[in-house]
């Protein structure tokens, strides 16, 4: 006699698993990146610099330019240090684990 394929072949079985929370790494690194851009503002407007020609290249830099300049230097800065924090985050709440009960169930369409 065939078996009904709504019936269950295997008996449900509970298992133990450890489960631990991760920080959510592109949260940190728009926020960081976001940092990178608040520093970047307050740096522009805090060293205005001069309106003589750079002494390298001959060249009057608006501020607007020189907030660009500034820009591609914070900005990874302040992802990298973000993702610092990630890590350590990481390693010191990794720390703590619970042991759940889980049970695999199997459907069939």
């Amino acid at each position: 006699m065939p078996s009904r394929p709504d019936s269950p072949q295997d008996p449900v079985v509970a298992e133990q698993v450890s489960v631990r929370r991760s920080p959510r790494y592109g949260v940190f690194a728009a926020l960081g990146a976001g940092l990178g851009v608040v520093v970047a503002m307050i740096l522009s407007t805090a060293f205005d610099g001069t309106s003589q020609p750079s002494p390298f290249t001959e060249v009057v830099y608006s501020p607007s330019q020189a907030f660009g300049f500034i820009l591609l230097w914070c900005v990874p800065a302040g992802i990298l240090l973000a993702m610092i924090v990630a890590l350590i985050l990481e390693r010191t709440l990794g720390r703590r684990t619970r042991r759940v009960s889980v049970v695999h169930e199997t459907v069939a369409d």
